[in-house]
């Protein structure tokens, strides 16, 4: 494998975070328009991000293989998790 094909896996494998951390923090800003007014989208995506890839990764890990549904689902609740800890418990 060379390095535009690793390059390609790992952005493929990272793409299902990237995609539910953006789209999660874009939902979240328009439902709790007032509540996250002083939040940043862009910080609401890294961290939702960020909790995905680290799921995705631990699911690897766990199972041996990627693309479980079990790591899909794992992978969500921490995106709402992290959601909720930067935009409502770590205001500065």
């Amino acid at each position: 494998m060379g390095p535009l094909d690793a390059f390609w896996h790992l952005a493929n494998f990272l793409a299902p975070a990237l995609f539910v951390g953006a789209t999660a923090a874009a939902v979240a800003k328009l439902v709790w328009r007032r509540e996250l007014a002083a939040v940043g989208w862009t910080r609401l995506a890294l961290w939702a991000a960020a909790a995905g890839a680290a799921v995705l990764v631990g699911g690897l890990i766990g199972f041996g293989r990627d693309g479980k549904m079990a790591t899909y689902g794992l992978m969500v609740a921490a995106c709402a998790l992290a959601l909720w800890w930067s935009g409502f418990v770590r205001r500065r």
